[in-house]
């Protein structure tokens, strides 16, 4: 179960308000606790929980952006702020190809929004903080460690994440700042990769820049206003340049098809495919979402073709009541 346990940050990995030219108080005190509550027969349930607990940041008067996982199908959102005060939040929408969350709080916050900077500017080996809510002693002194495409396994692909470390231990909807103090991302995931023989953990950052021009759809119609990507419901993986099946959405199109865990993608419309970002590129470019994927599989030595009538994965959400 989610909770918004009492933790820190390690001391050594704390920002220090000297080492920056802003006020690292007064701007970190713009990240708030978020919990989200969604009903147990929801889609994401299963998946992410019933009970979730992150960060959000304010970035408008009232409006809090977060990752979008920790309020797909909320029933209820509150917003904890640093005074001790809990806000109710409404969902006003979420985009699952950049992952971003929007929250409009329903009282008052009094917190100044944080202005919105630029991702593209950012370079490996800038300093950076990974802020969550509760201020430094739950923030991150960090640094952008690469810039460089990302696929998910939940059939998501971001052309260039940023990767921080040190990572960030609560890391969902934390606050990416420059140097200047601008935000220029949202923390969405832990991963772990090896560097001189160690494993270390990183955060998956999604850049600030993907939601400026989705901003205004997802505050008017909750979502982005053009027609979607086609979703399969299949998570994947890659092992040895191969797209290999580790999982099946129950409802979703892939189950009703019968694929299985362990089936091989080998090719997309005929197109032979041996990444997770060639076989997400390919089913994308077939068409908007309801077009028909047809894929070849291999499974136990067999080699076989199936077509996969794609659906909008939204359709299969409860959605939050929009405005």
């Amino acid at each position: 179960m989610a909770v918004l346990t009492e933790w820190r940050v390690p001391p050594a990995n704390q920002p220090r308000a000297s080492d920056y030219g802003f006020d690292l108080d007064r701007t970190l005190g713009s990240v708030v606790g978020l919990h989200a509550i969604i009903p147990p027969d929801a889609f994401s349930a299963e998946t992410l929980g019933t009970e979730r607990a992150g960060n959000g940041v304010v970035i408008d008067d009232g409006l809090v952006l977060t990752i979008g996982y920790l309020i797909t199908e909320a029933e209820s959102v509150w917003l904890h702020l640093a005074d001790g005060r809990v806000v109710e939040g409404h969902v006003l929408g979420f985009d699952t190809v950049t992952g971003f969350g929007l929250v409009q709080a329903l009282g008052k916050l009094d917190i100044e929004p944080l202005p919105l900077g630029s991702s593209a500017d950012t370079r490996i080996g800038d300093r950076v903080v990974v802020g969550g809510a509760g201020g430094r002693t739950r923030s991150v002194a960090s640094q952008i460690v690469a810039k460089q495409e990302f696929a998910g396994y939940w059939e998501y692909l971001l052309d260039e994440a940023v990767f921080t470390y040190p990572a960030h231990p609560n890391w969902g909807g934390t606050a990416l700042l420059n140097e200047r103090g601008e935000l220029i991302g949202i923390g969405s995931l832990q991963l772990e990769r090896e560097r001189e023989g160690k494993a270390e953990h990183v955060n998956m950052i999604v850049p600030i820049d993907l939601l400026k021009p989705i901003l205004e759809d997802l505050r008017k119609f909750g979502r982005v206003n053009k027609p979607a990507r086609p979703w399969l419901g299949l998570y994947s993986t890659e092992i040895d340049n191969r797209v290999v099946v580790i999982g099946i959405s129950a409802n979703g199109p892939a189950a009703r098809a019968e694929l299985k865990t362990g089936d091989v993608i080998l090719a997309v419309d005929g197109e032979k495919v041996r990444s997770q970002t060639g076989f997400y590129k390919k089913m994308w470019a077939l068409g908007a979402a309801g077009v028909d994927v047809p894929l070849t599989v291999h499974h136990e030595g067999v080699t076989f073709d199936v077509t996969v009538t794609s659906t909008d994965r939204f359709k299969l959400l409860k959605a939050p009541k929009l405005h």
